[in-house]
């Protein structure tokens, strides 16, 4: 029986693929080369609950897999915390698994997991990297420059460097998964709107 993280990296790495973009397909081969993870120890997570519940809810073989990993997941730091001034705003926890500073290492590639809650506002916001979301469990109100759109599981959602994207959840809030490509620099990151992230 494989290690539930590496069925995890398999499933991820479909899903990069499935994306199609050269950037994508440099993601998906770096996570079937990465083998399993040890064990992080989790931070004290209030959100482990809703987002194991979410992740239950959901279809699709990836949710599947990163409830059997749950345990083994790093959920805590997020690698642009520092760039958000006031920590009573975040509305999310983030897992980062790769990354020149996460677990599985890589110098040019970020990638991890996101949770936000419900009701919950993550606002304007815009970064160097070029990233893609894919909606795991739950659903959003998605802004992407001008556009807006709902997503829900299985929708992929991605970003030109320097895009400003937002996302409103509704009551059930929203599970995705996240990757970076390009200029992957967290100090480019910036929020727009001057409010912050912050519960409806």
């Amino acid at each position: 029986m494989q290690e539930p993280t590496t069925v995890l990296w398999a499933e991820l790495a479909q899903i990069f693929e499935r994306e199609g973009r050269e950037c994508a397909a440099r993601t998906a081969e770096a996570l079937r080369d990465c083998g399993g993870l040890v064990a992080s120890p989790m931070l004290d997570d209030p959100d482990d609950r809703a987002i194991r519940s979410l992740l239950g809810s959901s279809s699709l073989p990836v949710a599947r897999a990163m409830l059997d990993a749950h345990d083994l997941l790093p959920w805590g730091e997020n690698p642009v915390a520092r760039q958000i001034a006031d920590k009573k705003h975040e509305v999310y926890a983030t897992a980062n698994l790769m990354g020149p500073d996460a677990p599985l290492y890589a110098p040019d590639l970020r990638v991890g997991l996101y949770y936000q809650r419900p009701n919950a506002r993550y606002a304007l916001h815009s970064h160097a990297a070029v990233e893609t979301y894919v909606i795991v469990a739950g659903a959003a109100l998605w802004t992407a420059g001008e556009a807006q759109r709902d997503v829900a599981e299985g929708s992929y959602i991605h970003h030109s460097s320097y895009l400003p994207h937002a996302c409103q959840t509704g009551p059930e809030g929203v599970v995705a998964l996240w990757r970076w490509s390009g200029d992957i620099a967290v100090d480019s990151y910036r929020i727009h709107d001057g409010m912050g992230a912050f519960v409806a």
